[in-house]
């Protein structure tokens, strides 16, 4: 076994982090469940905070995010295919491997304490036990490294890229495509290795501020990489800030932050009054929108289809700042024959530039999620040109780097319709670097910090 000397004092047998861990795992398994959802209710429920609750989201998150490696490695480790092994013990395999190869615990605790998570859900025969042990005690023999490379040595490209970053192919391929496309030139495997293993490096939760803000309200906090009213939580748990809380600050990407700082930095000729933001739930960007339009005068128009998330508008939003919310079809334009001077058109996506806060997101996507979602974005950008006044400004905004989601929606658009330019997005976003030929932006978490999200500024003429 590998030493293991020099670790962290970690609680290595608590056993309800464990049981929080594998509990998160199967409900993304069997209810399709979002993390990022049921995450804090299954922390609350086991009563875990400070170091414990760091061990579990660590755990849980990074067994989640590399599921498709260490799938691979308990494979070579066992004498059953990992479709054959019943899904709960898979599931306790996969956590005991991402603390074996990717976590600061003895390698006899991961494999012991494997064995105890199953003993406390009733699984006492020796058998499943022992198998349990033995996997373990294999996985173990080689650090996480020399695991890539076992499990590679027989394949080539993309199939190789994808075991080595836990990425499905397909993800891989896409990726692939967008980043040559930003590069200009073919892309070698080890660059595009170093793209694809950002996603598995956990971000900090990022804030943007709302009105004044005094310094000693920032204790906990560090700036963002480009805005100013960005910042990245440290030490400050979200769900227990007062900025939070008290509506003086929404939790946000910076990327996403960007996109409202590009659509508000491009010129409409005066006088403005009305924006709309399309599909505004879960309703972080219409904060943004909402205060900027409070500074200028002009009305907010926010549309959303689900109730609930015109909920999360409202909330986001706070009463303090006028704004109108209407839980609607965004393609059936409800608003009737409104024209905006602004929009947002915030498409739903396949979110796949948000695969390092949404592990298992990778996972559930499949390649017909892209097709399905690629009429919705048409449909829903011809709407927003046809509400766009003349002179006025459109953001298409996606949390993803697919170019059949991005680049290739904004020149079908450009090709069938006469009425609308394409501008510079990279000139409204002076402070960011390395942004490719434009001219629309694609950010990268490897490169610019964030998730990566594709801005694209479109005028009505």
């Amino acid at each position: 076994m590998r030493g293991s000397a020099g670790c962290a004092p970690v609680n290595y047998m608590s056993t309800d982090s464990r049981r929080a861990a594998l509990e998160l795992l199967e409900a993304v398994r069997t209810e399709d469940a979002y993390a990022n959802v049921v995450w804090p209710r299954t922390l609350d429920r086991w009563s875990l905070s400070g170091r414990d609750a760091a061990f579990a989201t660590d755990l849980a998150y990074g067994t989640l995010r590399m599921r498709g490696l260490y799938d691979a490695v308990i494979a070579a480790c066992s004498t059953r295919p990992t479709g054959e092994i019943d899904p709960q013990l898979l599931d306790i395999l996969r956590l005991g491997t991402h603390q074996i190869l990717s976590m600061r615990v003895p390698d006899h605790a991961a494999v012991d304490s494997s064995c105890g998570l199953a003993r406390a859900l009733g699984i006492t025969d020796t058998g499943r036990v022992g198998f349990i042990n033995a996997v373990l005690r294999k996985v173990a023999q080689h650090d996480l490294e020399q695991w890539q490379r076992i499990c590679t040595e027989h394949l080539t490209g993309d199939a190789a890229v994808a075991v080595a970053t836990s990425h499905p192919e397909w993800i891989v391929r896409a990726v692939r495509e967008a980043w040559s496309g930003h590069r200009e030139q073919p892309v070698s495997e080890d660059e595009l290795v170093t793209v694809l293993a950002a996603d598995n490096i956990p971000a900090k939760p990022t804030i943007a501020l709302r009105g004044e803000v005094v310094d000693a309200d920032l204790e906990g906090t560090s700036p963002a990489r480009w805005l100013p009213g960005a910042r990245v939580l440290d030490t400050v748990i979200p769900n227990r800030s007062e900025l939070l809380r008290d509506s003086r600050a929404i939790v946000q990407d910076e990327g996403s932050q960007l996109a409202v700082q590009a659509l508000l930095a491009a010129a409409v000729d005066p006088p403005e009054s009305a924006w709309l933001d399309m599909c505004a739930g879960p309703g972080g960007k219409a904060a943004l929108l909402a205060d900027a339009a409070r500074r200028e005068g002009v009305g907010l128009l926010a549309v959303e289809l689900h109730p609930h998330r015109a909920d999360l508008v409202r909330s986001s939003v706070g009463t303090q700042v006028p704004i109108e919310i209407e839980v609607a079809d965004a393609t059936t334009r409800p608003w009737g024959n409104r024209f905006f001077d602004r929009i947002l058109l915030d498409a739903p996506c396949t979110g796949l530039g948000a695969l390092r806060r949404r592990p298992e997101a990778r996972w559930r996507r499949q390649p017909s999620d892209v097709r399905e979602l690629t009429g919705l974005q048409h449909a829903l950008l011809d709407t927003a040109v046809a509400s766009l006044r003349r002179g006025g400004v459109l953001a298409y905004v996606t949390c993803t780097p697919h170019l059949g989601e991005t680049r290739e929606v904004i020149d079908d658009a450009l090709m069938t319709r006469e009425d609308i330019v394409e501008e510079d997005a990279r000139a409204l976003l002076p402070t960011l670097q390395d942004l490719g030929p434009g001219p629309h932006v694609q950010l990268w978490p490897h490169l610019h910090g964030t998730d990566a999200m594709f801005i694209a500024i479109l005028r009505r003429v």
